[in-house]
C-alpha cells in the first residue's frame, strides 16, 4: 500500500515519503469505521462481539481499511492528473514571455 502511494507521488513529482506514510496511515484510519460498524451491529443486537475473537474482529475491519486506501489513491491520482492537464508547463510560460 505504501509502495503504490510512493510510486504515484514520484510520477506526479510530489513528496514521495509523505504520501507513502499517508498510504499506511489511511489504512489505519479506514479500519476505524470498521470498528464503529461492528460496535453498532453489536448495539443493535445483530451480532454479539463478545463471541467473536479479537483476531476475527481484526479481519472484519480489513475491508474498511482497504476501501479507504483505494478511495484516497484514486482521488489523489485523478486530482493530480487533472491539475497536470490544466496547469501549463514552466517551459510554455517562459516561451510566452520571450515572444
Amino acid at each position: 500500500m505504501a509502495r503504490a502511494f510512493y510510486d504515484l507521488a514520484a510520477k506526479y513529482d510530489k513528496n514521495k515519503w509523505v504520501f507513502a506514510a499517508l498510504g499506511v496511515a489511511s489504512y489505519y484510519v479506514g479500519t476505524f469505521p470498521g470498528g464503529v460498524a461492528l460496535g453498532l451491529a453489536h448495539f443493535y443486537g445483530w451480532i454479539n462481539i463478545h463471541d467473536i475473537s479479537d483476531f476475527a474482529r481484526g479481519l472484519m475491519a480489513i475491508p474498511f481499511g482497504f476501501l479507504v486506501i483505494i478511495t484516497i489513491y484514486h482521488l489523489l491520482k485523478s486530482n493530480w492528473k487533472k491539475n497536470l492537464e490544466i496547469a501549463p508547463s514552466l517551459y510554455e510560460i517562459l516561451d510566452e514571455d520571450l515572444n
